[in-house]
C-alpha cells in the first residue's frame, strides 16, 4: 500500500495512453514523489511506509533534542530541533533504520514498484551506542532543550571545572563521578561552589583580565578577552572554537556598565565543549587545581577574589566533608556520640569556618570592619559550640551569637549580590562501553529558585546532556528507566556556615515543597548512601549475627525549618545514626518455612560480581522443597548485563530473562542452565510473561514505548505493541502483567505517569490515571481490577479493567487512590507505619492480599483486594523490591519476597489460616542466597554473593490461566486441585 503523502498520476498515465494509440512505443514514466516523516516525541512519524523507486523522503525534527536517521544506506549527520535529513531511494528494497541517540526510535521505508526487481533489504537494525550529540535531550517542562553547545556554564577568565557524571551499568556507581570519596560516600556525591567574581574589587583596581594567565589545555592562556571587563573596550567575547562551555544562560543582564550589554545577559556561543583538566586530574594523580589559585588573573599581574571555583578538586572535596578528620571519622564510625567539644578536633575545621572566613576575606574591601567582626563571631560560635552533642542538629537562632552571626551573613550575602554568581555545569553522559543501553537524568530533589527546574530528558538517550545548578543547596537526579541509579551535588555558598542543603527543597512526589530539615529529606538522603555506597549495603548470615553500621559523611550540613530559621547538623554521619537508630543487629537467618512449598523458585540475583564478566548480575535457583540455593546462572559466555526478571514457557522447559541494562532477552534451558540462544528486542527489557493461549512472550521494552511480541521460544518478534499513540510521549513501560485470559494487558509507563491498557489481540490501547511514576502491576484472578505501584507518588492506584471495581467504603468505582502516607508527614515523619518508592505489587492467586514492596521505607505493605485498604506491615531488607507467589504444600500460597541491596530471601504466607483475610499474613521464613559449595555455578563470585534481588519467578506458575496449564510431573502433580483452578475451584473441585 502507497503512502498517503503520495500525489496521482494520473496526467503521466493520459500521456502513455495517446503515445500508445499513436503505435509510439514509450517507457512508462514515473512521477517522483515527496514523503514527509516528523522526528516527534521521540517518534518517527509515521514510522512505516511504503513508496515508490525514485521517491524522496524528508524526516524534520520537531522535537527538541538532536536525532538521526540511521540504518544502511541512510546516515544522516546530527539533525538539530527544527532541521532535517532528505534521501532519495532509488532501488527497492526494505530499509529499516532508528535514531543512534533514542535507541527504540526506529522506523521503516519499504521501497517498491508495480514490477519491482529482486529486492535488497537492509539488515535489521541493531542496538548501538553512538558519540555525543552537539545537542543533547535534555528539557525543562515550559523551557527549552539545552546541551553541550547550548546556553550555560560560566564566564571567560572562570571558566569552573564541570561536575560530570557518567551512567554506567557497574554497582553503586551507576551515576559515576570519577572520583571516589571513600567507604562513607563512594563515587555518586559531587560537592561544588557557586562561585562568584568580585566585581567591585576588579573595577576598584584595574580594568582587565590577562588571559594568558587563565591555564587552558596545551599549557597555554586563553586567547585575548581583556575587552569582556570594562576598561577593555566593550567588545564581545570572541567565538573560542572550542574548549569552555558556551556562557550563556543564567547570567543576569548586567549592563549599567559593568559589562556590555549582551541582550538579556546571554553571552556568545563560544564553540563548545567543556574545559578539560588543567593540570592533574584525580587525587593520587595530582589534585584538579582552581583556576588562577581561586582568583581571577588581570592584566596588571594582580588577582581579583574569586569566591569559590566551582567543582571542588579532591582534596577541597575530602577536607569540606571532613574526611580528611580522622578522629571525627573514627569516633562516629564506632558508634560512639559525643559532645562537640569531646571529639579532639578544632571546630574551624570541623565546621569548615576558614573556608567562610576566606570568602569573607575576599569579599570585602581592604580594611572593611566587617573581616574583623565575622572573624569575631566566628571565634564565639567556636566557642557557644562546644558543649552541644555532635548527633543533633543546632538551632544557630538559639546560639547566643547567632542571631548577630546570621544577619552578618545574610547582610554579606546581599552585598555579594552586586557581583556575579556563576552556575555549577552539570554533564550526563551515556556511552558504551561503560553504558550498554539508554538511559535518563531526572532530577528528585532541587532547591526552591533553580532556574530550570525541574529537569528531564524527553526519554532514555545515548550521548550527553547538560544542566545548569543556579541556586546553592541539593540535587539529586535519578534514571527513570532504572530508579535506584541516583547522584547527587551539594551546590555550597562559601558564605554561609557548613554545606547548604538549601533552605528549601522541591521533590519529585506528590508536588512537594518541604523546608530542607523535612523527614522527607533525611529519609532520602539516608537511603541515597544506603544505595550508592556498596559498604553500606545488608550483609546477612544463616549462621551468626551480624552488625549493620552503614557510614554516612561526617560534613557539617546547613539546613532550615519551616520557619525559615537556620539549623547546621554539625555531623550528617552522627545525626543519621542516631535518628535511624544505627548500628542495628541484623539477626541470624536460616530460617526455613516449617511447610514446603511446591516446586523451585529463580531470584534476579542482580548485583552479583563474576570473574569471568565485566557486567554484572546471574540468576539464583531455589529449591522450595527443602529451602536449597541450588543452583546459579551467570552466563559468562554473554556477558549478561542486570538480568532483572525472568518467566517460562507452558511445558517448563525455557527460562527467559532480560538484561535490563542492554537490549537483549536470553533463553536458557530450564533443567540445566544451558544458555541456547539471545534475541535482541529493544533498549533496556525489565519483565517478561507469556500468553496463556499463545505461549508467545510479551516483553516490556522499558527505554522505549512499546512491548514486544516474541514468538515461542525466543525465536523471532512477532509484533511490536506500541503503548503510547503516534506522536504522543514516548511511555517506557516497566513491570506489565496480563489477565489470565490473554484478552487484556496493562503497562505501567514510568515516562508518561499513567497505565496503558491493551486488548491484546487488536493491540487496541486505552490510558489510564495513575499517580507519579507507575513502576509495577498487579491484576485480580478475575481480571477485574489492575494495581499500579506508584514509585514517586508513594500510592497504589486501582483501576477497573471494565466495569467498575475498585472499592471504596463498600462502593465501587473506576479509580482508587491507596495513600500509602495515610500515617506520614513529609515534614515532621511518620506517626505509624508509611510505605515510599513502591515497586512490585502482585495479587495473590486466591485473591486474598496484594502484597507491595515499599523500598524506602523497606517493609511491605498489605492490602486486602476486597476492601482495597491497607490491613497490615511486614517487614522488609534494603531495597526491598520483588514480590511473586508460588503454590504452598497442601494449599495456600508463599510469597516470595527479594531485596536489591541485602543478600536475602523472606518467605511470607498472606493468609497462614485460610479465611480470605490477610491481617493475618507473616514472614514464615528467610535466608541467605549466597549460595553454598554444593551450589551448582557457571562463573566465579567474586562480590556480593546473594545480592541484588529483583524480579521473582516461582515454578510451577500460580495463577488464573497459567495454572491450569502446567504439565503434569512428579512436582507439579502436588498441586491440589483448587491451586490449579483459582477462580473456578468451586465448579472444578467437586
Amino acid at each position: 500500500m502507497r503512502s498517503s503523502h503520495s500525489p496521482p498520476r494520473l496526467i503521466a498515465g493520459g500521456a502513455v495512453v495517446v503515445l500508445t494509440a499513436l503505435g509510439l512505443s514509450v517507457p512508462t514514466p514515473a512521477l517522483a514523489a515527496n514523503h514527509a516523516v516528523s522526528m516527534q516525541n521521540l517518534q518517527y512519524n509515521p514510522a512505516s511506509m511504503t513508496i515508490a523507486a525514485g521517491d524522496t523522503v524528508t524526516w524534520t525534527n520537531a522535537d527538541s533534542v538532536v536525532h538521526s536517521v540511521t540504518g544502511g544506506v541512510l546516515n544522516s549527520p546530527d539533525v538539530s530541533p527544527g532541521g532535517s535529513y532528505t534521501f532519495t531511494f532509488n532501488a527497492s528494497g526494505t530499509y529499516d533504520y532508528r535514531c543512534r541517540f533514542h535507541p527504540d526510535m526506529i522506523g521503516r521505508v519499504v521501497v517498491g514498484d508495480e514490477n519491482p526487481p529482486t529486492s535488497t533489504t537492509t539488515a535489521p537494525p541493531t542496538t548501538t551506542t553512538g558519540t555525543a550529540p552537539t545537542s543533547a535531550p535534555t528539557s525543562a517542562p515550559g523551557g527549552t532543550a539545552t546541551g553541550t553547545t547550548a546556553p550555560g556554564g560560566a564566564p571567560v577568565g572562570v571558566g569552573p571545572l564541570p561536575v560530570s557524571f557518567d551512567l554506567t551499568d557497574a554497582n553503586g556507581s551507576w551515576f559515576d563521578t570519577n572520583l571516589n570519596l571513600g567507604p562513607s560516600i563512594g563515587q555518586s556525591l559531587a560537592v561544588a561552589v557557586l562561585p562568584r567574581v568580585n566585581l567591585g574589587s576588579v573595577l576598584n583596581n584595574v580594568p582587565s583580565v590577562n588571559p594568558g594567565g587563565i591555564p587552558l589545555v596545551g599549557g597555554g592562556g586563553l586567547p585575548d578577552v581583556g575587552k569582556l571587563l570594562p576598561g577593555g573596550g566593550g567588545g564581545l567575547v570572541p567565538d573560542l572554537g572550542g574548549g569552555l562551555p558556551d556562557l550563556g544562560g543564567g547570567l543576569p543582564d548586567l549592563g549599567g556598565g559593568l559589562l556590555p550589554d549582551l541582550g538579556g545577559g546571554l553571552l556568545p556561543d563560544l564553540g563548545g565543549g567543556l574545559l578539560p583538566e588543567l593540570g592533574g586530574g584525580l587525587p593520587g594523580v595530582g589534585d584538579i587545581p582552581l583556576l588562577g589559585g581561586g582568583s581571577l588573573p588581570l592584566a596588571d599581574g594582580s588577582l581579583a577574589p574569586l569566591l569559590g571555583g566551582g567543582l571542588l578538586n579532591g582534596f577541597d572535596a575530602v577536607k569540606t566533608l571532613n574526611l580528611d578528620l580522622g578522629g571525627v571519622t573514627g569516633a562516629l564510625g564506632g558508634g560512639k556520640l559525643p559532645l562537640l567539644g569531646d571529639l579532639g578536633v578544632d571546630a574551624n575545621s570541623l565546621f569548615n569556618l576558614d573556608a567562610t572566613r576566606q570568602a569573607i576575606f575576599q569579599l570585602l574591601p581592604t580594611g572593611d570592619t566587617r573581616v574583623a567582626e565575622a572573624n569575631s563571631l566566628l571565634d564565639q560560635l567556636v566557642g557557644q559550640v562546644s558543649a552541644l552533642p555532635v548527633n543533633a542538629p543546632i538551632s544557630l537562632d538559639s546560639l547566643p551569637v547567632g542571631p548577630e552571626l546570621e544577619d552578618l551573613l545574610e547582610d554579606l550575602r546581599s552585598f555579594a549580590e552586586n557581583d556575579i554568581a556563576l552556575p555549577v555545569t552539570v554533564n550526563f553522559n551515556v556511552a558504551a562501553p561503560d553504558a550498554e543501553s539508554a538511559h535518563t537524568a531526572t532530577s528528585l530533589i532541587w532547591p526552591d529558585g533553580a532556574k530550570g527546574f525541574p529537569q528531564d530528558t524527553p526519554g532514555a538517550f545515548v550521548g550527553a546532556t547538560t544542566m545548569q545548578l543556579t541556586e546553592p543547596g541539593l540535587y539529586a537526579f535519578a534514571c527513570k528507566v532504572h530508579p535506584y541509579m541516583l547522584g547527587a551535588v551539594v551546590v555550597d555558598d562559601p558564605l554561609t556556615i557548613g554545606l547548604d542543603f538549601g533552605k528549601r527543597l522541591h521533590v519529585n512526589s506528590r508536588q512537594l515543597n518541604v523546608p530542607s530539615n523535612a523527614d522527607i529529606i533525611s529519609q532520602l538522603v539516608q537511603k541515597f548512601f544506603v544505595i550508592t555506597v556498596e559498604d553500606n549495603w545488608q550483609t546477612f548470615s544463616d549462621t551468626e549475627e551480624r552488625t549493620w553500621n552503614p557510614q554516612f559523611p561526617p560534613a557539617p550540613i546547613l539546613v532550615h525549618d519551616e520557619a525559615g530559621r537556620p539549623e547546621l547538623i554539625p555531623s550528617l554521619d552522627a545525626y543519621f545514626k542516631s535518628k535511624f537508630g544505627f548500628p542495628k543487629k541484623l539477626p541470624k537467618l536460616g530460617q526455613k518455612p516449617a511447610v514446603p512449598g511446591v516446586g523451585e523458585v529463580w531470584i534476579a540475583t542482580q548485583m552479583e560480581e563474576y570473574a569471568e564478566k565485566s557486567k554484572t548480575g546471574s540468576i539464583t535457583k531455589v529449591d522450595v522443597q527443602n529451602w536449597n540455593v541450588e543452583q546459579k546462572i551467570s552466563a559468562p559466555e554473554i556477558n549478561m548485563n542486570n538480568t532483572h526478571n525472568m518467566w517460562t514457557d507452558k511445558d517448563e522447559t525455557l527460562l527467559y530473562a532480560n538484561e535490563w541494562f542492554g537490549d537483549e532477552m536470553d533463553v536458557f534451558d530450564l533443567k540445566t542452565g544451558k544458555f541456547i540462544r539471545q534475541i535482541e528486542v529493544g533498549p533496556d527489557p525489565s519483565h517478561v510473561m507469556s500468553r496463556t493461549d499463545t505461549d508467545q512472550l510479551h516483553v516490556a521494552i522499558n527505554g522505549g514505548g512499546a512491548v514486544m511480541e516474541v514468538a515461542p521460544g525466543g525465536t523471532r518478534i512477532d509484533r511490536r505493541i506500541p503503548v503510547q499513540g503516534p506522536g504522543q510521549k514516548i511511555a517506557h513501560p516497566h513491570a506489565h502483567w496480563m489477565t489470565g485470559d490473554a484478552k487484556i494487558m496493562a503497562t505501567p509507563n514510568v515516562n508518561t505517569y499513567n497505565a496503558t491498557l491493551v486488548d491484546i489481540p487488536t493491540g487496541n490501547i486505552r490510558h489510564e490515571q495513575t499517580g507519579e511514576l507507575p513502576i509495577a502491576t498487579g491484576m485480580t484472578p478475575d481480571g477485574k481490577k489492575t494495581y499500579m505501584a506508584d514509585f514517586l507518588g508513594a500510592t497504589v492506584s486501582c483501576i477497573s479493567n471494565a466495569e467498575d471495581a475498585c472499592v471504596t467504603g463498600g462502593a465501587k468505582g473506576k479509580y482508587k487512590r491507596i495513600d500509602l502516607w495515610s500515617s506520614y508527614s513529609p515534614t515532621a515523619g511518620g506517626s505509624g507505619p508509611f510505605g515510599g518508592l513502591p515497586i512490585q505489587l502482585p495479587v495473590s492467586p486466591d485473591n486474598s492480599a496484594v502484597l507491595v514492596a515499599n523500598t524506602l521505607s523497606s517493609n511491605i505493605t498489605v492490602i486486602d483486594p476486597k476492601t482495597d485498604e491497607i490491613v497490615k506491615w511486614l517487614p522488609c531488607d534494603a531495597g526491598c523490591h520483588g514480590i511473586n507467589y508460588g503454590a504452598k504444600k497442601g494449599g495456600g500460597y508463599y510469597a516470595y519476597v527479594s531485596s536489591k541491596f541485602a543478600n536475602t530471601l523472606a518467605v511470607i504466607d498472606p493468609d497462614p489460616n485460610g479465611d480470605g483475610n490477610p491481617a493475618d499474613a507473616a514472614v514464615v521464613g528467610k535466608f541467605v542466597l549466597d549460595g553454598t559449595s554444593g551450589t551448582a555455578n557457571d562463573g566465579t563470585i567474586t562480590k556480593w554473593a546473594g545480592f541484588g534481588g529483583q524480579g521473582v519467578l516461582p515454578i510451577p506458575l500460580a495463577y488464573e490461566g497459567w495454572a491450569q496449564r502446567v504439565p503434569s510431573n512428579p512436582v507439579n502433580d502436588q498441586l491440589t486441585c483448587r491451586q490449579r483452578n483459582p477462580v473456578a475451584f468451586a465448579t472444578a473441585c467437586p
